[in-house]
């Protein structure tokens, strides 16, 4: 990416300078929500936390786990 402003941000903040002040709050949380939603975590962090629900029994068959998925 380019180190200028590429034209996704652009309009983004031509969104945000239209949204009201009183929605701004909303939109923020909206805008952390979808990033956290996307971004992979560290290798490190998924494996202790995979690790950790092992360790407490929070674990399913793999049969469990392809119920429903209908692949041939």
């Amino acid at each position: 990416m380019s180190a200028g402003i590429s034209i996704y941000e652009k309009q983004i903040i031509r969104e945000i300078k239209e949204t009201p002040h009183e929605y701004l709050p909303n939109l923020l949380q909206i805008v952390r929500l979808f990033r956290e939603s996307v971004m992979l975590k560290p290798a490190e962090d998924s494996f202790r936390q995979g690790w950790k629900e092992a360790m407490a029994g929070d674990t399913r068959s793999v049969s469990e786990l392809w119920d429903g998925i209908d692949a041939e």
